[in-house]
């Protein structure tokens, strides 16, 4: 992608189908080991459940949605970036504009995501709980963030 200017700005719902590529870019990518099943139910759960209703906030490059945060109270249900911008401090951008909404947050991340993992920990999250995710059958790591 050329270099132009980020934002972060609220959701539209024109944005989803740019941002369910970005999904399905990043999920390719951190969620390999996902049942295609399960992936497919997740991507219609994407554009009528989770985009819609989250608190959602997109990353902006030009025009283009190229990432998202999506926000259920204190909690972020989702964080993705194109993986063609990752390293590039984007991520921690989203993070960082989440923070500022709502204060210290919570996570979960599947135990095999070793990309989010690495981000989140380096991030300043810590390992809360594990347990199993029955609808993908994975191991799940709730983290949080310390109070600040």
């Amino acid at each position: 992608m050329k270099d132009t200017q980020t934002a972060i700005r609220k959701y539209h719902t024109d944005d989803t189908d740019a941002l369910v590529s970005v999904w399905q870019e990043a999920n390719a990518l951190v969620h390999s080991f996902l049942a295609d099943e399960f992936v497919s139910q997740v991507e219609k759960d994407m554009r009528n459940i989770y985009l819609p209703n989250a608190e959602t906030w997109v990353l902006v490059k030009g025009e283009q949605p190229v990432g998202f945060v999506a926000l259920i109270e204190d909690e972020i249900g989702g964080l993705f970036l194109h993986p063609s911008l990752h390293g590039q401090g984007l991520g921690k951008a989203l993070v960082a504009h989440a923070v500022t909404l709502k204060g210290p947050l919570r996570v979960e991340v599947f135990e095999r995501n070793t990309i989010g993992r690495r981000f989140y920990e380096g991030y300043g999250f810590m390992f809360a709980e594990k347990y199993l995710h029955e609808p993908s059958g994975e191991m799940t790591l709730k983290m949080v963030m310390p109070p600040s």
